[in-house]
């Protein structure tokens, strides 16, 4: 998970995408307290549009766009102090781009450890639970992605509670289980591997229709088989205090329900069910859009090495200029 230039590692950086809106700043909070967990450089990183979006027939007034630009200056400001004032050790950088949001978080995952982002921002629909930025990373991004949900009341974030995974049982669950684990340990909170399977395609559970299994044998055997591969796990991260779950159920179900109790909640990009192409499994897709705390989406690629040559198509506007 740890990216590289030309072979070399890179240092570790947790970036987080802000916009202005109350979900990127409890967003650039979290980042920052991950980044701090992690040893980190938090980048506070920020598209500015105004220059490449124009009304129809014509630009937007230079004034205007000057005071948008001011604006842009000024969040990234405040989410950078923020940071600083709440992890006085923390090294913190930030970066203004002239580009689409999308682009820019794309861009940004090839640089880092891990992508933070709020989970609507300012163009959100009330009820529509995830933006298209956090879709579009999930589904194409180069590191893992965060995805910041509260599940309190006004949105407060779980600040106890254990680290969920969800496994299914694949070679996918490689890249999940080291993220999860990683994460457990440096929270220093318990972790629970959690495995569902069923012998029907379909939930027909309340008909009255025969078992076609002795469903207490086959979880016996999936609970067998899972502790069997995370023996080695187990041994790479002994401080970590591991519980591992086998229901019967769909994974959407199951996984929301455990994550209601949970600080952070852990799956593939795809899991068991994915087809060639898909870049995004229902179920990471149900749970982006349904998650009641902090959800991470670990895809299976990365790149293993890229060129030394920047990724970003847009126009860097400012750099650590209030810094």
């Amino acid at each position: 998970m740890v990216p590289t230039v030309n072979g070399e590692h890179l240092p570790p950086v947790v970036v987080v995408g802000v916009d202005g809106s109350r979900s990127a700043r409890v967003a650039a909070v979290w980042a920052a307290d991950e980044a701090a967990r992690r040893h980190a450089t938090l980048r506070v990183v920020h598209a500015n549009l105004w220059p490449i979006v124009h009304p129809p027939g014509g630009r937007y007034p230079a004034e205007y766009q000057r005071s948008m630009l001011d604006y842009s200056q000024r969040l990234v400001r405040e989410s950078v102090t923020d940071a600083s004032g709440r992890h006085p050790e923390l090294m913190v950088t930030s970066e203004l781009v002239t580009t689409t949001p999308i682009e820019l978080m794309l861009a940004e995952s090839h640089i880092a450890q891990l992508v933070v982002l709020g989970s609507r921002g300012l163009g959100g629909f009330p009820g529509l639970l995830i933006g298209s930025v956090a879709v579009a990373v999930a589904g194409h991004g180069h590191c893992p992605l965060v995805v910041v949900r509260g599940n309190g009341p006004h949105g407060s974030l779980p600040a106890k509670g254990p680290v969920v995974v969800g496994v299914s049982g694949t070679e996918n669950d490689t890249p999940t289980l080291r993220f999860a684990f990683e994460t457990a340990d440096y929270r220093k909170a318990p972790l629970i591997v959690l495995h569902t399977w069923s012998d029907i395609p379909l939930d027909i559970r309340q008909c009255d229709w025969p078992q076609l299994t002795d469903q207490d044998a086959v979880a016996e055997e999936q609970r067998r088989q899972l502790a069997a591969r995370l023996e080695g796990w187990k041994l790479e991260f002994p401080n970590v205090k591991m519980a591992c779950e086998v229901t019967m159920d769909r994974p959407v179900p199951s996984l929301l329900q455990a994550a209601r109790s949970a600080q952070l909640l852990v799956v593939g990009a795809r899991g068991r069910g994915g087809f060639t192409g898909m870049v995004l499994g229902s179920t990471s897709q149900a749970l982006l859009h349904h998650s009641p705390c902090p959800i991470a989406v670990i895809r299976n690629e990365r790149n293993p090495s890229m060129s030394g040559q920047s990724m970003r198509t847009g126009d860097i506007v400012s750099r650590d200029a209030w810094l």
